[in-house]
Formats: structure tokens, sequence, C-alpha cells
């Protein structure tokens, strides 16, 4: 039997960790660079040109039921799934949309309730490393650190009678084409970027800056005081409710931020360091730091969410427990990772200085985020 998963199907599997088994069509160099992957996730590749003459010699590394193919759009997969339709193999499905629908997919997942009314979301784009959030309170909400596609939100504050009033970015991003002025846009709500990343933006903004209070409902949105550069220099973190700390592409569950993607990592370092090693060291351990991004999916907890108590990373966190200065430094700007595909023409696009249309968009997203520094 044929049949398509959908991002949303395949997302749920590898966020309840089941089995899967996934056979990767694509080239050998797009899998290694990114592909699905989970704590029950079973993978091979065995690249589409290889199997136009039939897929009698894979049938061997194959389970004789349950497998999923995956492409990069959906036609190759749905061609060599019909294949192994035709050579025995039962319950066989195909990715719908491919690794781009994987790339974009939203899985929204509850984070807690607000002492005053309310909840806080995080949306947990599972094949892109990215996590967002959505913050209701009394029937109005605020989006921050939003995806380009922005639907998976807007769908969420209609079934649930929200009033978007507030989207906001807690840097300018060079991994992924932030939806926040679309949001902005389409309801009606005030778009918020930190000034110093904003200096050579086109579009006008709300300057989030210090002393900014945001209030939802019946919810503060506290910023002061923790203006927290290093990963930008406009980086801004933000307390909500006294609970939560979100804490953008500064600290992660896992890692650090890196201060290199606008090409000024000696210049961050210092920055990046007085933000983990002082300011956040200010703040209660009893916090729950809920970053931007996520590495591996060992960071992904039991039921979907990534976060962890500020107290913990202190004591865990290698990225938080580089004594020597210098040493940090070295860390920070010597063996990084690669750079996101495309991040110098992200963070133009998110300046507003250039319009991509909507698959270049796509294009430019494709891969993992890289955004961390591990230690």
């Amino acid at each position: 039997m044929l049949t398509a998963m959908t991002a949303k199907e395949a997302a749920k599997k590898v966020l309840s960790k089941e089995d899967l088994f996934i056979l990767d069509v694509r080239n050998e160099d797009a899998y290694k660079d990114w592909k699905i992957e989970g704590e029950n996730v079973k993978s091979i590749n065995v690249p589409y040109f290889d199997l136009l003459d039939g897929v009698d010699g894979i049938l061997d590394q194959l389970p004789k039921e349950n497998v999923l193919v995956v492409c990069a759009k959906e036609g190759s997969s749905m061609f060599v799934a019909g294949e192994l339709v035709e050579a025995g193999i039962k319950n066989v499905s195909y990715l719908e949309g491919g690794m781009k629908a994987w790339s974009e997919y939203l899985e929204p997942v509850k984070v807690g309730d607000l002492s005053n009314g309310g909840a806080l979301y995080q949306f947990v784009r599972i094949g892109k490393g990215c996590l967002s959030y959505l913050i209701e309170s009394d029937g109005k909400a605020m989006i921050i650190d939003s995806a380009r596609t922005i639907d998976a939100y807007l769908d969420f504050a209609k079934e649930n009678k929200l009033s978007i009033i507030h989207a906001a970015d807690t840097h300018l991003h060079a991994d992924h084409i932030s939806g926040g002025r679309k949001i902005a846009e389409a309801a009606g709500a005030q778009y918020w970027l930190p000034p110093k990343d904003a200096e050579e933006v086109t579009f006008d903004y709300n300057k989030l800056v210090e002393g900014t209070e945001l209030q939802i409902g019946q919810t503060t949105v506290q910023v002061q005081p923790l203006y927290s550069p290093g990963h930008t220099i406009g980086s801004t973190s933000f307390i909500i409710d006294d609970q939560y700390l979100l804490t953008g592409d500064i600290l992660f569950v896992e890692s650090i931020g890196r201060p290199d993607l606008a090409g000024k990592a000696e210049d961050w370092v210092s920055d990046l360091r007085n933000t983990l090693y002082s300011r956040y060291k200010e703040l209660s351990d009893d916090l729950m730091v809920l970053p931007a991004h996520f590495g591996t999916m060992s960071e992904i907890g039991e039921n979907g969410l990534v976060a962890a108590r500020l107290g913990d990373l202190f004591a865990k966190n290698a990225g938080l427990n580089v004594e020597d200065e210098a040493e940090f430094r070295k860390l920070v700007t010597e063996n990084l990772p690669p750079q996101p595909n495309a991040y110098l023409e992200i963070r133009q696009t998110n300046m507003g200085k250039i319009q991509p249309n909507e698959e270049e968009q796509r294009e430019m997203e494709i891969g993992p985020n890289r955004c961390a520094v591990h230690g």
C-alpha cells in the first residue's frame, strides 16, 4: 500500500520517539548535510539516479514493511515508493512535499501556564532546529522569533480566538527569514526589533530596548534588564512572567551562540561572555531557558519541548564553564561550524534590502541551522 505522509505526521512520530525507517533518495551531499533524525529514526541514503533501473538491489537493506521514502520535493520519492510497493514492501509512504515541507513544518508545544492567566507555547520547527514562541493572555497574543511561514501562528490564533497584537525578533536573524513583519501586517500588530540590529533596515519598526515592557492581556513581557549582545550586537532576551527566559540565539540547552554571523566574531566575543557569565548569572537559577534553536535531537524533551532550568545549564553546559577568558575567545572564534546556507542573503532579506520570491526564500533556508558553538 502506498500513502503520502505529511510533515506533521512525520514530526509527531519523531517527537513521540516512534520507530521510523527512512529511505532518503537525495544525493549523498544533501543527505550528509541535513536529514531527518530522531531517537528511533533509522535511515539509509540511496540516490534516486541509482534506482532508476529498479530497487531489487537494495531490498536486503530495507525492512519488509513500514518504509518512508524521502526526497527534496516529493516527485522522486513518490516514484521510488511505488517501486517498493511493486517489489512487495508493505505500508510504504513518501514524504508529502519532501524535505522542503519538512523544513517548514511547525509543531506547537505548550510550555506552561502564566500566573495571571493565559499560557506560553513553543513552536518547534523540527526540520530546521528553529524555535519560536506564542504568548497568550485574555484573548491577546504575541509572537517571538517567528518563522518565515506564518500560517501556523495565524491558524493557532484563530482556533483559540486570539488577537495577535505584537510580533518581535530577539535579533536580526542570519539562519532563517523572519515572519515577524508578515505577521504584523496580516494581524495589524506592532513589530519590534532591537535598534542596534536595525541600523540598515529599510522598514519602520518599534524599538525593542531595555526598559520596554510589552503588555499582552494581563501578562507583562519584561525586556529589562536583558540587553544581551554577543550573537549580534542587538541581541535581546525576554523574561516572561518571572518564570521563563527567552534567550534567542545567545544560549541553547547544550551549547552557546556564535558571534561571527555578521563578520564580527572578534569584536563580539567580550559581549557574548559578559552576557553569559555576568548578566545571565545575576538572574534566578529557577528561570526556564527557552532558546530560539536546538542543535541535536537530544535537546528535545519527552513532550517535544526544548527547555532547561538556567541553574542546570550553568552546571552542565560546557559553554558556560570556560573559566579562562582566552580559552573562551578561542572556543567561539576558532573551529566554528560552517555558516548557515545563504546567511548573507537571509540577513539582507531580514533587513528589507532584497525581496526574494517564495521559492527563492525556501531555497535559501534549506539545510540545518548552524547558530551554535559547542564546548
